[in-house]
Protein backbone atom coordinates (compact mmCIF):
# COMPACT_ATOMS: atom_id res chain seq x y z
CA UNK A 1 0.00 0.00 0.00
CA UNK A 2 9.74 -1.97 0.10
CA UNK A 3 19.87 -6.97 8.79
CA UNK A 4 22.40 -6.57 11.37
CA UNK A 5 21.58 -8.05 14.58
CA UNK A 6 19.59 -5.46 16.62
CA UNK A 7 21.69 -2.91 18.92
CA UNK A 8 20.89 -4.38 22.41
CA UNK A 9 22.24 -3.35 25.60
CA UNK A 10 24.39 -5.68 27.51
CA UNK A 11 22.89 -8.51 29.54
CA UNK A 12 20.12 -8.52 27.27
CA UNK A 13 19.80 -12.17 27.09
CA UNK A 14 18.99 -11.89 31.05
CA UNK A 15 16.48 -9.27 30.07
CA UNK A 16 14.35 -11.44 27.60
CA UNK A 17 13.91 -13.84 30.68
CA UNK A 18 12.22 -11.21 32.65
CA UNK A 19 10.61 -9.14 29.86
CA UNK A 20 7.15 -8.85 30.74
CA UNK A 21 4.03 -7.58 28.82
CA UNK A 22 2.73 -3.82 29.93
CA UNK A 23 -0.89 -2.83 29.89
CA UNK A 24 -2.32 -2.55 26.60
CA UNK A 25 -2.72 1.08 26.20
CA UNK A 26 1.24 1.51 27.88
CA UNK A 27 2.28 -1.31 25.53
CA UNK A 28 0.46 0.65 22.77
CA UNK A 29 1.76 4.13 24.13
CA UNK A 30 5.61 2.72 23.65
CA UNK A 31 5.24 1.09 20.43
CA UNK A 32 4.26 4.21 18.80
CA UNK A 33 6.94 6.09 19.78
CA UNK A 34 9.35 3.51 18.84
CA UNK A 35 7.90 3.78 15.39
CA UNK A 36 8.03 7.44 15.34
CA UNK A 37 11.55 7.37 16.24
CA UNK A 38 12.56 4.14 13.57
CA UNK A 39 10.81 6.47 11.29
CA UNK A 40 12.82 9.58 11.88
CA UNK A 41 16.44 8.32 12.24
CA UNK A 42 16.09 4.66 10.63
CA UNK A 43 16.42 1.14 12.46
CA UNK A 44 19.61 0.68 12.48
CA UNK A 45 20.73 4.27 14.09
CA UNK A 46 17.83 3.81 16.70
CA UNK A 47 19.28 2.74 20.14
CA UNK A 48 16.87 1.03 22.70
CA UNK A 49 17.77 4.01 24.87
CA UNK A 50 16.75 6.51 22.49
CA UNK A 51 13.56 4.96 22.40
CA UNK A 52 13.62 4.75 26.39
CA UNK A 53 14.46 8.38 26.27
CA UNK A 54 11.44 9.42 24.11
CA UNK A 55 9.37 7.39 26.26
CA UNK A 56 10.40 9.37 29.56
CA UNK A 57 11.85 6.43 30.96
CA UNK A 58 15.45 3.79 31.18
CA UNK A 59 16.44 1.77 28.92
CA UNK A 60 16.85 -0.79 31.53
CA UNK A 61 12.70 -0.18 32.01
CA UNK A 62 12.17 -0.52 28.43
CA UNK A 63 13.97 -3.75 28.49
CA UNK A 64 11.17 -5.03 31.05
CA UNK A 65 8.76 -4.93 28.60
CA UNK A 66 10.44 -5.75 25.30
CA UNK A 67 13.40 -7.84 24.79
CA UNK A 68 15.16 -6.31 21.85
CA UNK A 69 14.29 -3.37 19.58
CA UNK A 70 13.95 -6.08 17.12
CA UNK A 71 11.07 -7.33 18.62
CA UNK A 72 10.02 -3.44 18.56
CA UNK A 73 9.99 -3.21 15.20
CA UNK A 74 8.45 -6.71 14.24
CA UNK A 75 5.60 -6.00 16.14
CA UNK A 76 4.96 -2.03 14.99
CA UNK A 77 5.14 -3.74 10.94
CA UNK A 78 2.88 -6.79 11.92
CA UNK A 79 0.12 -4.51 13.09
CA UNK A 80 0.40 -2.64 10.61
CA UNK A 81 0.22 -5.64 7.84
CA UNK A 82 -2.22 -7.23 9.74
CA UNK A 83 -4.45 -4.35 9.21
CA UNK A 84 -4.04 -3.57 5.73
CA UNK A 85 -4.57 -6.75 4.65
CA UNK A 86 -7.64 -7.15 6.54
CA UNK A 87 -9.07 -4.25 4.65
CA UNK A 88 -7.41 -5.49 1.58
CA UNK A 89 -9.19 -8.59 2.25
CA UNK A 90 -13.08 -7.04 2.80
CA UNK A 91 -12.78 -5.52 -0.65
CA UNK A 92 -11.52 -8.38 -2.39
CA UNK A 93 -14.77 -10.79 -0.63
CA UNK A 94 -16.88 -7.41 -1.54
CA UNK A 95 -17.41 -8.62 -5.50
CA UNK A 96 -16.94 -5.72 -6.74
CA UNK A 97 -15.50 -4.93 -10.55
CA UNK A 98 -12.13 -4.27 -10.98
CA UNK A 99 -12.55 -0.48 -11.23
CA UNK A 100 -14.28 -0.65 -7.72
CA UNK A 101 -11.86 -3.03 -6.62
CA UNK A 102 -8.85 -0.44 -7.91
CA UNK A 103 -10.94 2.61 -6.06
CA UNK A 104 -11.34 0.45 -2.85
CA UNK A 105 -8.22 -0.85 -2.56
CA UNK A 106 -6.80 3.12 -2.55
CA UNK A 107 -8.75 4.32 -0.39
CA UNK A 108 -7.64 1.61 1.79
CA UNK A 109 -4.51 2.26 1.35
CA UNK A 110 -4.50 5.92 2.32
CA UNK A 111 -6.62 4.60 5.20
CA UNK A 112 -3.86 2.97 6.63
CA UNK A 113 -1.02 5.53 5.51
CA UNK A 114 -3.26 7.58 7.68
CA UNK A 115 -3.67 5.22 10.58
CA UNK A 116 0.37 3.82 10.66
CA UNK A 117 1.68 6.61 9.32
CA UNK A 118 5.02 5.99 10.92
CA UNK A 119 5.10 2.21 10.48
CA UNK A 120 4.63 2.76 6.93
CA UNK A 121 7.25 5.02 6.76
CA UNK A 122 9.55 2.30 8.25
CA UNK A 123 8.08 -0.45 6.19
CA UNK A 124 9.47 1.62 2.90
CA UNK A 125 12.81 2.42 4.34
CA UNK A 126 13.60 -0.84 6.00
CA UNK A 127 11.59 -3.60 4.54
CA UNK A 128 14.26 -4.63 1.97
CA UNK A 129 16.77 -4.85 4.49
CA UNK A 130 15.00 -6.42 7.48
CA UNK A 131 13.21 -9.31 4.90
CA UNK A 132 16.77 -10.68 4.97
CA UNK A 133 16.45 -11.69 8.54
CA UNK A 134 14.80 -14.97 9.03
CA UNK A 135 12.27 -13.63 11.49
CA UNK A 136 11.03 -10.59 8.98
CA UNK A 137 10.28 -13.22 6.22
CA UNK A 138 6.81 -12.24 6.18
CA UNK A 139 7.48 -8.73 4.43
CA UNK A 140 8.84 -10.40 1.59
CA UNK A 141 5.94 -12.44 1.61
CA UNK A 142 3.40 -9.69 1.70
CA UNK A 143 5.09 -7.64 -1.04
CA UNK A 144 4.40 -10.80 -3.42
CA UNK A 145 0.77 -11.18 -2.16
CA UNK A 146 0.60 -7.54 -2.56
CA UNK A 147 1.82 -7.69 -6.56
CA UNK A 148 -0.52 -10.62 -6.97
CA UNK A 149 -3.62 -8.61 -5.50
CA UNK A 150 -3.13 -5.13 -7.28
CA UNK A 151 -1.61 -6.58 -10.97
CA UNK A 152 -4.62 -9.32 -10.50
CA UNK A 153 -7.07 -6.85 -10.30
CA UNK A 154 -5.39 -4.74 -12.78
CA UNK A 155 -5.13 -7.44 -14.89
CA UNK A 156 -9.03 -8.15 -14.60
CA UNK A 157 -9.87 -4.32 -15.68
CA UNK A 158 -8.20 -4.91 -19.08
CA UNK A 159 -9.96 -8.21 -19.88
CA UNK A 160 -13.52 -6.69 -18.88
CA UNK A 161 -12.40 -3.39 -20.92
CA UNK A 162 -12.59 -0.82 -18.36
CA UNK A 163 -8.65 -0.28 -18.24
CA UNK A 164 -6.88 0.48 -20.77
CA UNK A 165 -5.49 -2.66 -23.23
CA UNK A 166 -2.40 -1.00 -24.38
CA UNK A 167 -0.93 -0.22 -21.22
CA UNK A 168 1.94 -2.17 -20.06
CA UNK A 169 0.26 -3.13 -16.88
CA UNK A 170 2.96 -4.32 -14.66
CA UNK A 171 4.37 -0.65 -15.43
CA UNK A 172 0.73 0.58 -14.13
CA UNK A 173 0.94 -1.47 -11.24
CA UNK A 174 4.30 0.42 -10.21
CA UNK A 175 3.38 3.38 -10.58
CA UNK A 176 -0.17 2.76 -8.89
CA UNK A 177 1.84 1.13 -6.20
CA UNK A 178 4.74 4.08 -6.01
CA UNK A 179 2.68 6.99 -6.40
CA UNK A 180 0.19 6.19 -3.25
CA UNK A 181 2.73 4.83 -0.90
CA UNK A 182 4.95 8.12 -1.03
CA UNK A 183 2.30 9.72 -0.07
CA UNK A 184 3.72 8.71 3.44
CA UNK A 185 6.73 11.37 2.96
CA UNK A 186 4.37 14.13 2.84
CA UNK A 187 0.45 13.07 3.90
CA UNK A 188 0.14 14.47 7.92
CA UNK A 189 -2.68 12.53 9.67
CA UNK A 190 -5.09 14.86 11.09
CA UNK A 191 -4.51 17.44 8.14
CA UNK A 192 -7.45 19.44 6.32
CA UNK A 193 -7.82 16.65 4.41
CA UNK A 194 -9.11 12.90 5.53
CA UNK A 195 -7.33 9.97 3.75
CA UNK A 196 -11.00 9.26 1.67
CA UNK A 197 -10.83 12.78 0.32
CA UNK A 198 -6.78 12.14 -0.43
CA UNK A 199 -8.00 8.80 -2.03
CA UNK A 200 -10.97 10.44 -3.70
CA UNK A 201 -8.57 13.49 -5.67
CA UNK A 202 -6.04 10.79 -6.08
CA UNK A 203 -8.34 8.32 -8.06
CA UNK A 204 -9.88 11.17 -9.97
CA UNK A 205 -6.26 12.08 -11.08
CA UNK A 206 -5.16 8.28 -12.03
CA UNK A 207 -8.62 7.29 -13.67
CA UNK A 208 -9.59 10.30 -15.24
CA UNK A 209 -6.31 12.54 -16.05
CA UNK A 210 -5.36 16.53 -14.85
CA UNK A 211 -6.41 17.78 -17.92
CA UNK A 212 -10.09 18.91 -19.06
CA UNK A 213 -11.64 16.88 -21.00
CA UNK A 214 -12.58 17.91 -24.81
CA UNK A 215 -15.71 17.31 -26.21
Amino acid sequence: MPKNAPGNAPGNAQKKATAVSPPPDRRAELLATAAKVFAAQGYNATTVRQIADASGMLAGSLYYHFDSKESMVDEILTAFLDELWAGYDAVLAGGLGPRETIEALVTESFREIDRHHAAVAIYQKEAKHLSAQPRFGYLADSQKRFERVWLGTLERGAAAGVIRADLDLRLAYRFVRDTVWVAASWYRPGGQRSAEEIARQYLSMVLDGIAVSES
